[in-house]
């Protein structure tokens, strides 16, 4: 398995986002009444909004590769922002914006699997 930790070994800015959308059935009933169930066993998976600013052209294109590779349908090893150890993610979508001369700037989001 592809680890990010030990590849690529970038480290995102501080101003990144972890989203969370926890899987919920509602039920209506009457009188207005709302009965809320958390649905499945991988209900409540991260989803991390990262920049990685000031990249040197060989650090992006570390990422791109490193990225690119899997095809955005495998999952690597990445430990996250004040997390004790790492977990599985995806990245479907990442940016590479090229602000200066021999400067880039990275934005991915890396979704948490639950991949055992």
């Amino acid at each position: 398995m592809a680890s990010w930790d030990s590849e690529v070994n970038i480290q995102p800015d501080y101003d990144a986002t972890e989203q969370h959308s926890p899987t919920v059935r509602e039920v209506q009933f009457g009188s207005g009444y709302v009965k809320s169930v958390v649905f499945g066993l991988n209900q409540d998976l991260a989803r991390w909004n990262l920049r990685f600013s000031n990249l040197t052209t060989t650090q992006s294109n570390t990422i791109n590769t490193f990225l690119k590779a899997r095809k955005a349908s495998e999952a690597f090893d990445w430990t996250a922002p004040y997390a004790a150890s790492s977990s599985k993610y995806k990245c479907k979508t990442w940016n590479i914006s090229i602000p200066y001369a021999n400067t880039a700037t990275v934005t991915a989001t890396f979704e948490e699997v639950a991949i055992p």
